[in-house]
């Protein structure tokens, strides 16, 4: 990625931690950096956006730690897996990272994200805390999800993220009901409803995609290519794996998904063209380290040479660690103590999310319904229950 300084104006108060000397030194909150992206973009039924980024020192160092907060958290938990102090399901998203931060950087709170199984770092991006993210691995109270939802089921209502789900390609009619409801209430908001290339074949996936369609629902269906559902390639799954072209009456667009400020640039198009056009898909070009979950050891379908190839070309931690060295932005050392200091915040969640006591037996049927409707109202006797409903 090519960039370059394009004003420095006003305000020299201090935007990032103590550590990051060079960077509050050179630059300040209205700095305006341009970057080209590393790919151009692919589109389909319609006019791509710009290369060209507009971004910020604060922008970028933002990425550089929330992604490496996302990978610590997500090797931390395949630690925590190991050592069955989290059971059960656990599908982790290192090298993924720059989705979930491109697309926050993009949109608002007031949007809204609804994701397949694949789901921790979405629910970080989203403003939900370490603590609670562990916490819920591990079945804990202080979970996002009461430590009853596990690995695929984090949900952060108040930021709009309705969740991961575990059957593959059901969040998607999910997400484009999410998206009717912004219609109706016309509140300048839209939905990212988030797939993997697996589920791209699923039928509810197109039913969904054709009601959107004819109601012009402002819906972004996000495919995360990460190029294998499961243990197969997208090759033997898909007859076309041109995801972003599958919608054929609905305009897509093909991303670097290994490129934050790329992911940033294309859902902020996405969300325009939602809002005054109906939906759009977009396909990000993203692999994923780790197997497909915890029992994939992820090295019997794809050789280690090409996971190691993606990491050393492409991986998106690192394109951003360029970036902020070869403008100075911060040193080295001072992305390194960043590291340091992030490993610390995760060991410590770690360590609190321990401690935390798990459900309390009384709580098993809580929360499955809405209340009014269920055994917070009627108690355990499913006779009210009927009799109450029409």
């Amino acid at each position: 990625m090519a960039l370059s300084r394009l004003s420095s104006t006003t305000s020299s108060s201090s935007l990032f931690r103590p550590s990051l000397v060079a960077a509050t030194r050179l630059f300040s909150s209205s700095d305006v950096l341009t970057v080209e992206t590393s790919v151009p973009f692919t589109a389909h039924q319609c006019d791509p956006p710009s290369r060209t980024v507009e971004t910020t020192p604060k922008e970028l160092l933002g990425f550089f730690r929330d992604m490496s907060m996302m990978r610590r958290m997500e090797i931390a938990a395949d630690s925590l897996y190991k050592s069955k102090l989290i059971r059960g399901f656990c599908h982790l998203y290192d090298g993924q990272e720059a989705v979930g931060v491109g697309m926050e950087a993009a949109i608002t709170r007031r949007d809204a994200i609804i994701t397949a199984y694949r789901d921790h770092c979405i629910f970080l991006a989203r403003g939900g805390s370490l603590f609670e993210s562990f916490a819920e691995l591990m079945g804990r109270r202080g979970g996002c999800s009461k430590g009853k939802g596990g690995s695929m089921h984090f949900y952060k209502k108040e930021s709009q993220f309705y969740g991961g789900h575990g059957i593959v390609g059901a969040q998607v009619p999910l997400g484009c009901g999410i998206a009717f409801g912004q219609k109706y209430s016309k509140d300048g908001s839209v939905t990212f409803s988030m797939y993997g290339d697996g589920a791209a074949n699923q039928g509810q996936l197109f039913e969904a995609l054709n009601i959107s369609a004819l109601l012009d629902l402002p819906a972004i269906l996000v495919c995360e290519n990460n190029h294998y559902g499961m243990g197969t390639a997208e090759w033997r799954a898909a007859k076309s794996p041109a995801y972003y072209k599958r919608g054929d009456y609905v305009p897509g667009l093909k991303v670097d998904g290994m490129d934050a400020l790329a992911v940033k640039q294309a859902c902020k198009f996405a969300k325009e063209h939602a809002l005054k056009n109906g939906p759009i898909i977009l396909e990000m070009d993203t692999y994923r380290y780790h197997g497909h979950s915890m029992s994939d050891p992820g090295s019997t379908y794809r050789t280690r040479d090409e996971i190691s190839g993606v990491r050393q070309e492409r991986d998106p931690i690192e394109r951003i660690r360029k970036l902020i060295l070869s403008h100075d932005l911060a040193t080295a050392s001072e992305l390194k103590d960043m590291e340091k200091e992030i490993r610390k915040e995760v060991d410590d969640a770690i360590a609190q999310a321990k401690e935390d006591p798990l459900p309390d037996p009384s709580e098993l049927f809580s929360h499955v319904y809405v209340k009014g409707l269920g055994t917070e109202a009627f108690g355990p006797d499913r006779k009210e229950l009927k009799a109450a409903l029409p």
